[in-house]
């Protein structure tokens, strides 16, 4: 009966039976079979030669190695090829905590992850058959994400000071030098018109000295550079009354006096026999310690007062920093005068815009010297000086008062004023922060670093000297753990 109800319906709709099948296919939702012919409708002889000569429709399913718009965010895609460069202070300034957080938003904003992927490619490569085995796969997948992995810094930073030492009458003023640290582990500081010796291996506390005018006070301290090992038995010591003093610190007693500056001498830097010193008269003195007639040398090149002065440690150099934000790199040329002045120093630096106290050259590169800038600069500026090339330049949001670069490590630590008056650790060259610690509920004037390059000691207008043991101590620091954790095994032994 369906035979028969088909043929009919082929007679009065006058279908073949290839068109008959092809229409029950469409209503089936099957592929349709379609012949060559019925595919091709009719054309031209000549119309043929051109079909087959153009170019095949592209596959619905595109290709993998073609990018798809479809898959692409386009605005941020132009963002990334577009955005500028950034500041040449944003990379510098990260820290840890900082980078987490912009994970974080980055990863709420972009839905499951930040990308700086331009191109999209949402074809993957088929996968291998599920019987596919690759001989070589635990040869080469065994540490596979070991160097993706982000390095971890592993070692513990203490974020509260090992000791707070009470500091009372220390003088709130930030163009003076007031505490030192020697080799002989002895740390001095100056309170008021007196100058303090804190035995950092016993613990014991003298006075070494007292200025004797009225309102006199101590301006700058340091300690003479003997080396390791060496006996560091004398202090230079600078007065509001415009006098260098000696002092034998073993006999506590006065061993000279040198004049010539016509104010206070607020900063002093050692280099062997030779003392230079600098006050608020703009000049900076080179007294020649082993002769009676000391002045040797008189530099001309600040027009107020020189509150920072330090020696390179090969001694060919010296770095001064004064109040008129200049900061001045001397070499020896002032002793190829006939009277010993000069007034052109090897390099001129006017890039801070406030004071330059904080001074610091790296003990194990050569020619590299950091300065800081005072609150209106806020700056630590990086300085070849050989070439007074700026390296780089770090704003760090609060004023600088004093650097020290780590002896063991690559590391430089940075005491804080207005307005946030903490100490940072920084990682160089990349000038990421290693920790920032806080405390001091005042400026953080003054900082000195321990001969084992372990701790630095802060001292602020709070009046208190705080030690941080933040720096690792390199070669020194490992074989003292290696004995404690030897002689902890020790006294854990059975007899």
């Amino acid at each position: 009966a369906a035979s028969h109800a088909i043929a009919g319906l082929l007679h009065e709709t006058n279908m073949n039976a290839t068109q008959f099948e092809e229409c029950m296919n469409a209503m089936q939702g099957t592929p349709q079979k379609r012949s060559a012919a019925a595919r091709l409708p009719s054309s031209a002889p000549g119309e043929e030669a051109t079909r087959r000569g153009r170019t095949p429709a592209s596959r619905p399913h595109g290709d993998r190695f073609i990018p798809q718009r479809s898959a692409m965010d386009m605005d941020v895609s132009h963002f990334e090829l577009t955005r500028a460069r950034e500041e040449e202070n944003a990379t510098v300034n990260a820290s840890p905590a900082k980078e987490e957080y912009k994970k974080a938003l980055a990863a709420n904003l972009f839905a499951g992850g930040a990308t700086n992927k331009v191109l999209a490619f949402k074809h993957k490569a088929p996968a291998a058959p599920a019987e596919h085995q690759n001989s070589l796969r635990v040869l080469y997948t065994q540490n596979r994400d070991a160097g993706l992995l982000p390095k971890k810094y592993s070692r513990h930073i203490p974020q509260a000071p090992e000791r707070i030492l009470d500091a009372p009458e220390l003088l709130d003023d930030y163009y003076l030098n007031l505490l030192d640290w020697n080799e002989r582990n002895v740390l001095a500081v100056a309170l008021g018109d007196s100058i303090y010796l804190w035995n950092a291996s016993d613990g014991s506390i003298q006075q070494l000295m007292q200025t004797s005018g009225d309102n006199s006070h101590v301006t700058s301290l340091a300690w003479v550079q003997d080396g390791p090992g060496g006996e560091g038995r004398y202090m230079a010591v600078g007065t509001s009354d415009h006098t260098v003093q000696i002092w034998d610190v073993q006999r506590l007693k006065q061993v000279r006096s040198m004049h010539g500056h016509r104010a206070r001498v607020s900063s002093l830097s050692w280099n062997g026999p030779l003392l230079s010193s600098g006050g608020r008269d703009s000049v900076v003195m080179q007294h020649d310690v082993r002769v009676a007639d000391h002045k040797v040398g008189t530099l001309r090149g600040h027009a107020q007062e020189v509150c920072g002065l330090k020696w390179s440690p090969s001694g060919t150099q010296l770095a001064s920093g004064g109040n008129d934000n200049i900061l001045n790199v001397w070499d020896d040329r002032y002793t190829s005068s006939a009277n010993g002045v000069c007034d052109q120093p090897l390099l001129r630096l006017d890039q801070h815009r406030a004071a330059v106290k904080a001074l610091a050259w790296c003990p194990w590169q050569r020619h590299l010297l950091a300065s800081g800038g005072g609150t209106a600069d806020r700056m630590i500026r990086f300085w070849n000086s050989s070439t007074g090339a700026c390296l780089n330049a770090v704003d760090t949001h609060s004023q600088v008062c004093a650097l020290q670069w780590a002896k063991h490590d690559r590391e430089l630590v940075s005491s804080h004023g207005y307005s946030h008056n903490q100490l940072i650790l920084w990682k160089y060259p990349s000038m990421v922060k290693v920790a920032e610690l806080t405390g001091h509920t005042s400026r953080v004037l003054h900082m000195a670093q321990s001969p084992d390059g372990t701790t630095v000691v802060t001292a602020a207008a709070d009046e208190t000297l705080r030690f941080w043991k933040i720096l690792s101590g390199g070669e020194a620091s490992k074989k003292e753990r290696a004995a404690a954790k030897e002689s902890i095994l020790n006294s854990m032994t059975i007899r």
